[in-house]
């Protein structure tokens, strides 16, 4: 799956630019039809991988788009997204923008909301998406350092994100999740990574049916293993290899064959009766 100039030593978060091969975000093949029309968005951990699949699907659609990346670490990615969807976005969409943050901490998610506001005047679709891992091959190595870390990027960012967006949010509003297979199946060395994205699916279903009632619908994308900067970012040279490999497919997936699972849940007219429901993109992986 990878060539020498793929590794990256582990460190987070991964690189999209220096990877080799490069992951799909796109593809001649997709139709947009204004899915999103009018729409803005904010998407975090948009600037690379299903996130940058998903920015790019949805200004394709009709949507003015907001996506976060890591303060000080994500730049050269980020400008490249942002120039993508400049170039993909419609006529009537406003120019995207990028913000630069640590999602793990409140204060800052209320600065990522403000500015989006400050720029848009609302949200009506909130892509809770950013996420980092760890391998470990035992829960000794799991300091609590690193454990909080985890669980401050995968799922505190989330509760932080949430409850400042829903102050404008309105009834239609959507709010999507992305959580994993792992979520489902486990995986050994990947303890407090897969622990968090557990909780994300329980959330999912809870919060879903706490906005039911305020016309929101609260959804989550599960997907199976998806060629990201997570992947060289967090795994031996031997493992990035043999990705996806272990799934019925005998490959893995790319971010443009997951994106379009957000795109239906963001669109009314396509998911109006899903809330508290999770999509699985996964080559069948869940097995």
């Amino acid at each position: 799956m990878a060539s020498e100039r793929q590794k990256q030593g582990g460190v987070q978060p991964g690189k999209e630019h220096v990877m080799d091969p490069t992951p799909q975000f796109s593809s001649s093949d997709y139709q947009p039809s204004n899915k999103l029309r009018g729409k803005v968005a904010l998407i975090t951990g948009g600037d690379s991988g299903i996130g940058r699949a998903v920015s790019y699907n949805f200004a394709l659609e009709g949507a003015t788009v907001a996506f976060t990346y890591v303060k000080g670490q994500e730049e050269k990615d980020a400008k490249e997204t942002l120039q993508m969807l400049k170039e993909a976005k419609t006529s009537e969409a406003k120019d995207p923008i990028a913000i630069p943050t640590d999602l793990g901490f409140d204060e800052n998610c209320k600065k990522v909301v403000d500015e989006v506001v400050n720029a848009f005047g609302r949200i009506d679709v909130l892509i809770n998406n950013a996420a980092e891992q760890y391998e470990s091959s035992s829960i000794e190595e799991i300091d609590e350092p690193r454990l909080e870390r985890v669980f401050r990027t995968n799922i505190f960012s989330y509760f932080f994100l949430t409850r400042h967006a829903l102050k404008h949010m309105k009834e239609g509003s959507s709010i999507i999740n992305t959580t994993s297979v792992n979520a489902y199946k486990g995986h050994a060395s990947l303890l407090d990574y897969t622990a968090t994205k557990g909780a994300i699916v329980a959330f999912t279903r809870a919060l879903a049916l706490q906005l039911a009632e305020k016309g929101i619908r609260v959804n989550g994308v599960a997907p199976g293993p998806i060629w990201t900067p997570l992947i060289p970012a967090s795994f031996n040279e031997e493992k990035i290899k043999s990705f996806g490999s272990e799934v019925p497919m005998k490959r893995a997936g790319q971010p443009i064959e997951v994106a379009p699972s957000y795109v239906f849940l963001a669109c009314n007219h396509c998911s109006s009766y899903f809330t508290g429901q999770v999509l699985h993109p996964n080559g069948n992986s869940n097995h």
